[in-house]
């Protein structure tokens, strides 16, 4: 154990989360009873921050791109990206949140249009609500905590030479005391954050894996059989993870986009096609006229409940994500100006994930509210991980959809592994970008062991309510994180406009081809 001597964080890391797999083996009742109480207790008393801080991430995004940082370039003046558009596009997208598009693309807008969050059940209101709420949930606000975490990684990264560590986005507010305890501590929370996360993802796409079993061969959905996909789909992400980035993460994000992307096809002409273009264009009408609305909506004189098991959801996981996220994202982006960044990753995903749910929610709720398919919208209530595949007997090469399906999460579960698994380690080991395999190793173990830690401790909601509670303390630093990152840019921007005046169309710079 050579490795963990001398490094204070993955020490203090790896003894906080082999404690909690300790304790939620042994005590599993009582993790669950005591994530609850936490879960309640945030709601209750700072719902309120999580939805103000959301809207402020987007907010400061927004105006970055048309500010006069926008032409800082994330690297040296003649870095140049090393990813092609689309395979960097495919990783973003793949690493963001494919498994949660398989595993809720059917079940999230036929649950809001039977249980909404206001209003009249199954009916029209209740379906154009429930499209609504699922744009939000999956818009731009989950990719402005992506884009704000990575752009700070980023910048601070490959602009100022600085670890690529959660601690050096604070370096313009502390200076070199982020290599002291307040860095340390900083990363370790990091680090226990997306753990935590990364194990609600795992989760459900463990879930989902074994819903598609049990429908395809009536393979018991039973947490020993969820235990047994955890352990063989580790043995897969450790092996993606040891070959390295460059080769098994970028085959597997292509893979998985073109895989998506081909089903997605497939389903918008074999279903209510014309219905589909107008769920798209409707929904995101009235996402763009209530997204104030929505983002601020709590209600202090009555029942969050829907709020709490929704859309705070929502926010902490994407909180509790955005570590290893944010610094996958900005592993794959030197080269790109601030404005390219934010652009791609804000926009591009949002509005590829507002197609997915469009053909896939809009064609699930034109079978049930247009065609009375009760079957569908009961399996979103009683089991949400048979939704999909119930979903699928409505159309044409059913079993050979749900078998791709099963096939779809499995990889977009070995991606998000894999790269949570890169970015753990490199978290771990002062930044380095080359981290040793024990390392990698030990870590896609411990994120198998917390999944299965969790899954044992209840069920859909002990998942979320773990990745609230774990989300809460990384949304402050994140938050301080914003105002770090102003501060770095204002100084950036200072120093360029100092720089002498240079004939700069004699600089010769390198010749850099995009990598496919």
């Amino acid at each position: 154990m050579r490795f963990i001597q001398n490094n204070i964080v993955l020490s203090v890391s790896l003894f906080l989360v082999v404690l909690f797999v300790i304790f939620g083996a042994f005590f599993n009742e009582l993790l669950e009873m005591w994530v609850n109480y936490f879960l309640a207790n945030t709601v209750e008393y700072f719902g309120w921050f999580y939805l103000t801080a959301t809207l402020v991430f987007l907010i400061m995004a927004f105006l970055l791109i048309f500010s006069k940082y926008g032409k800082i370039r994330l690297g040296k003046d003649t870095d140049r990206p090393v990813y092609s558009k689309l395979s960097w596009i495919s990783m973003l997208f793949s690493a963001g949140m494919g498994i949660g598009l398989v595993f809720w693309g059917v079940a999230e807008p036929l649950f809001h249009y039977m249980t909404p969050p206001f209003g009249e059940a199954a009916t029209a209101n209740a379906a154009n609500t429930a499209m609504t709420y699922t744009y939000f949930h999956w818009g731009l606000h989950p990719w402005a905590v992506y884009t704000l975490i990575g752009l700070s990684l980023a910048f601070f990264q490959y602009r100022k030479d600085l670890p690529g560590l959660i601690s050096s986005t604070f370096y313009p507010i502390i200076g070199n005391r982020i290599y002291g305890p307040i860095g340390k501590g900083v990363d370790v929370l990091a680090i226990f954050a997306t753990v935590f996360g990364i194990a609600t993802s795992l989760g459900l796409g463990t879930m989902q894996i074994a819903g598609g079993l049990s429908h395809l061969f009536d393979v018991p959905n039973v947490v020993s059989t969820q235990i047994f996909i955890i352990l063989i789909v580790t043995v897969l992400f450790a092996g993606s993870a040891l070959i390295g980035i460059n080769r098994g993460m970028k085959i597997l994000s292509n893979f998985n986009i073109l895989l998506a992307f081909g089903i997605m096809m497939l389903l918008l002409f074999l279903g209510p096609t014309s219905e589909i273009f107008k769920v798209f264009t409707t929904t995101t009408g009235s996402y763009l006229d209530d997204v104030l609305y929505m983002s601020l909506r709590i209600r202090p004189f009555g029942d969050n409940s829907w709020i709490a098991g929704w859309t705070l959801f929502y926010w902490a996981w994407w909180i509790a994500w955005a570590p290893f996220v944010g610094s996958f994202i900005a592993k794959v982006s030197k080269g790109r100006t601030i404005k390219e960044f934010i652009l791609g990753v804000l926009f591009i995903p949002t509005i590829g994930t507002f197609a997915w749910f469009s053909v896939f929610g809009g064609s699930s709720l034109h079978l049930v509210h247009n065609m009375g398919n009760t079957a569908l919208s009961d399996a979103a209530q009683t089991d949400v991980t048979e939704a999909l595949f119930v979903f699928f007997q409505y159309f044409p090469f059913s079993t050979t959809l749900s078998f791709i399906a099963v096939i779809l999460v499995v990889s977009f579960f070995v991606t998000s592994a894999d790269s949570s698994t890169f970015i753990l380690s490199v978290f771990s080991s002062k930044g380095n970008l080359n981290p040793s395999w024990k390392i990698k190793l030990t870590w896609g173990c411990l994120l198998s062991l917390v999944s299965i830690v969790l899954l044992l401790s209840g069920s859909l909601e002990t998942l979320q309510s773990a990745s609230i509670a774990a989300a809460f303390p990384f949304a402050i630093i994140m938050s301080v994180m914003c105002y770090s990152l102003l501060k770095g840019l204002i100084l950036e921007h200072k120093k360029i406009q100092n720089y002498p005046k240079r004939n700069v169309s004699n600089i010769k710079e390198k010749d850099h081809k995009e990598i496919m």
